[in-house]
């Protein structure tokens, strides 16, 4: 009897002591809930502590609150470690699926994704909370093709996504473009009816619109019985990316309520198609017309737009309200200032401002906009230290580097930087090719150039207008012309204004003034409009070709039937073509009669036609004019003085010479230049500073004693000097292009072509020895000076000594 008493009592006291744990736990799971709100964490593993040593984490609705304290913004320091041991203390059989989920949601929350797909793989059963959770953190993290790929795991898995599950996967497809797998998720959206759900259509409509398909988006936001600021904002922005600006305009004027997000999408797609006075007039309507307060996407906009227009007064502006408002220094308004700056003139502000930049997001744009800055302003130095210090150089600032030194004259810069770009650096575009064209013409590195083309043809960049005009320029400019022609030949199709001037241009500098004439027409008949650079071209070829009436037709046609109005350097080629036909007075008559106040070179024109036809009265009254307008012009001397030497008149061509000395006026050095191994060899006259001097030396004077055996007599009038004959004639023969010849005798193979660049024009005595040096060396010559080409070959020149 007394056993039975004993376990009748023991029976009734199990629901009691049960009912007592219960109540425990519930009291422990309200004050970790407070613990959550009031974030105290020291608190709730006080609890956790007190719980244990009760033996309540028999509780799941316990442990599951302290999941939760864990997993939430309470739980800092040392949270990881404490839900991990939690959960190992649970039993296997006590876990259950929100247990799971609360420590993998924990994991990747906090981007311990790799922890989160560990835990991911050791669970029984997961259900569709586990693979949203998943998808969520990867989202979040930027791993959206793994986020893509887990949900169509999960899809695979018979599973149906959640409202929660389709936005995350929505913006996963919408960050990779992924057309095909977001037009799938957008089937589940109209499947589970969750269309009319505005986060989820919102979600629908911001990846149609980044995948650029704005016609499916326009219908889901027509669909929509429910639409938000978001969605509205989703379509301006759509369209404004999309160049629309009209429908994003009309978009935005539609709406009953607008956010600093609709302004910033209107004036970003203003500035971003190239509309930045447009992307100005917005900002200031929404200054005047909104109570919006710019933040950093719209200083950053406004910024590009003040760069792009060089508008560096609202730059400064912009620059003040930063500072003013206190607006965090970010990479990106740091960059959109130091473009503005740089952009606007203001090299070294921009230059201080990303010194002083504490932020090392600094992007390639705002190095490059800096680097162009510094070329603008000639200052290479500078413009090589920026690029040398740039991370992750892009093909814009290879090629903005490059562009500068070939602008400023530094070709050999320009080549060598190019083969480090091969060599290291990304792959060269179209600006980049041209570029480096242009340096190989005026170095004229005919092989390298050749080299150049073969990389274009094959990255197809050959296609490119700026490209194949710049392999005519290049072998037109390196003395070959047939290539050139070829060149145009196999693309004159294209009926490019550029690409006809181009080749008109080419044959007129080489002499070939019949053949400039005829494309010309036949440009003309084929319907290609010519511009003012296309008759310069045609000027320049009848001047070198003495087709005076002709180059007087056109002068009439270029105004009369193109509507053309001369500019000066068409009025410069009227003077230098009749001048050079010795046609003296009609050519100042012409000056006369200008409707514009005559410039330095058609003052020039005239003077150099008065050298070559020794009127040493009129070259006074064209050197007086000239300098008149250009005081320091060095040039004026050096061609008065030569016609004064021509007439035999040297005392007033030594008071020339002294006057000028007076003045301290300086006279441009002539100097020649050839491309042998790999190398630009410069020469100035009696030069003595090249390692091959006496193999030089030797060779020219070899070459000058076989010449005057073969008939050629020193034109001892072309040295402006009055000193004995003996001497004129070793000066004469040590002039530069002269020592330039004699270096490409000794380092080309026999019977190739040499070719001699010269920055002035070739003297009478240089052309005429010339021409028997081709005869004798049985080589053709080809010599570029100031004005012209001159093939020589076999004692004859293609300018029919008409220079």
């Amino acid at each position: 009897m007394q056993n039975a008493a004993m376990a009748a009592g023991a029976a009734a006291a199990r629901p009691a002591a049960t009912a007592a744990v219960a109540a425990a736990s519930d009291h422990y799971a309200r004050l970790l809930q407070l613990c959550q709100t009031a974030a105290n964490p020291s608190a709730g593993r006080a609890i956790h502590a007190h719980a244990v040593k009760a033996g309540l984490l028999v509780s799941a609705y316990l442990c599951n609150n302290l999941f939760s304290y864990y997993a939430g913004a309470g739980a800092k320091g040392g949270s990881f470690r404490d839900a991990r041991r939690l959960f190992e203390e649970i039993p296997p059989a006590r876990r259950n699926a929100f247990t799971w989920n609360s420590l993998l949601s924990m994991y990747a929350k906090s981007g311990r994704l790799d922890d989160a797909r560990a835990m991911f793989a050791e669970m029984p059963e997961p259900d569709a909370v586990s693979w949203t959770v998943m998808i969520v953190g990867l989202n979040r993290a930027g791993r959206f093709w793994e986020a893509v790929k887990t949900f169509l795991d999960m899809v695979g898995q018979g599973l149906t996504p959640t409202q929660f599950t389709l936005t995350n996967m929505l913006s996963s497809c919408a960050a990779t473009e992924a057309s095909g797998i977001g037009r799938k998720v957008h089937s589940f959206v109209v499947k589970l009816g969750l269309s009319t759900c505005v986060p989820v259509a919102n979600s629908v409509l911001n990846m149609y619109g980044k995948i650029g398909d704005a016609e499916t988006a326009k219908a889901v936001f027509e669909r929509m019985p429910v639409r938000s600021i978001s969605s509205w904002n989703a379509m301006v922005s759509l369209y404004a990316r999309q160049g629309r600006m009209e429908l994003a305009v009309s978009m935005f004027e539609n709406m009953e309520e607008r956010t600093i997000v609709s302004w910033n999408a209107v004036i970003a797609g203003y500035n971003q198609n190239g509309l930045d006075g447009m992307a100005l007039k917005f900002f200031s309507r929404m200054l005047s017309d909104s109570s919006m307060e710019p933040d950093a996407f719209t200083v950053t906009s406004v910024l590009s737009a003040c760069a792009n227009l060089r508008m560096l007064k609202m730059g400064k502006q912009m620059h003040s309200y930063i500072l003013r408002t206190g607006m965090p220094y970010s990479g990106q308004i740091i960059n959109a200032l130091i473009s503005t700056y740089a952009k606007s003139g203001s090299v070294e502000v921009a230059r201080r401002i990303m010194d002083q930049a504490v932020v090392t997001d600094l992007n390639v744009i705002s190095f490059t906009a800096l680097l162009e800055g510094y070329v603008k302003l000639g200052d290479m130095k500078q413009a090589r230290e920026i690029f040398d210090v740039m991370n992750n150089r892009d093909v814009i600032a290879w090629t903005a580097m490059i562009v500068g030194y070939q602008k400023n004259g530094q070709n050999d810069e320009a080549v060598e930087l190019f083969r480090s770009m091969i060599k290291s650096g990304p792959e060269p575009n179209s600006y980049t090719l041209a570029a480096i064209l242009s340096a190989c013409a005026s170095l004229a590195c005919l092989d390298y150039g050749k080299q150049i083309q073969c990389k274009a043809i094959r990255s197809l960049q050959e296609q490119s207008v700026s490209v194949s005009n710049a392999i005519i320029t290049m072998y037109s400019r390196s003395g070959s012309v047939p290539l050139a022609r070829k060149v145009f030949d196999r693309i004159r199709w294209r009926k490019e204004t550029v690409t006809w001037t181009s080749m008109i241009v080419a044959l007129a500098q080489h002499g070939f003034g019949g053949e400039a004439i005829n494309l010309f027409e036949e440009m003309l008949h084929v319907g290609v409009k010519p511009d003012r650079i296309t008759y310069i071209g045609v000027f320049s070829a009848c001047t070198h070709a003495g087709f005076v009436d002709r180059g007087k037709m056109y002068f009439d046609q270029m105004q009369n039937e193109h509507s053309i109005v001369p500019e000066m350097s068409h009025y410069a080629c009227m003077v230098d073509l009749l001048a050079r036909a010795g046609l003296l007075r009609e050519a100042q008559e012409f000056i006369q009669q200008m409707p514009v106040t005559p410039d330095a070179i058609v003052w020039g024109s005239l003077l150099s036609g008065c050298r070559v036809r020794k009127n040493a009265d009129l070259a006074e009254l064209a050197a007086e004019k000239l300098l008149s307008i250009d005081p320091d012009n060095g040039g004026a001397y050096s061609a008065l003085a030569n016609v004064y030497s021509a007439c035999g008149r040297w005392n007033d061509a030594a008071r020339i010479w002294k006057l000028s000395k007076d003045k301290a006026v300086k006279k441009e050095t002539g100097f020649s230049w050839t491309h042998a191994h790999n190398k630009v060899h410069v020469f100035g006259a009696d030069d003595v500073l090249h390692p091959q001097r006496n193999a030089i030396y030797k060779k020219a004077a070899e070459l000058w004693e076989e010449i005057k055996k073969a008939g050629f007599v020193p034109d001892l009038n072309s040295v402006l000097h009055d000193v004995d004959d003996e001497l004129k004639e070793e000066l004469l023969s040590r002039h530069s292009e002269k020592l330039a010849i004699a270096f490409g005798l000794i380092n080309t193979p026999e019977k190739t072509t040499l070719r001699i660049m010269k920055n002035l024009r070739v003297c009478n005595d240089c052309h005429a020895a010339i021409k028997f040096m081709s005869k004798v060396v049985e080589r053709e010559i080809i010599v570029r000076d100031a004005t012209r080409f001159h093939h020589f070959r076999d004692g004859f020149c293609s300018c029919k000594d008409y220079w």
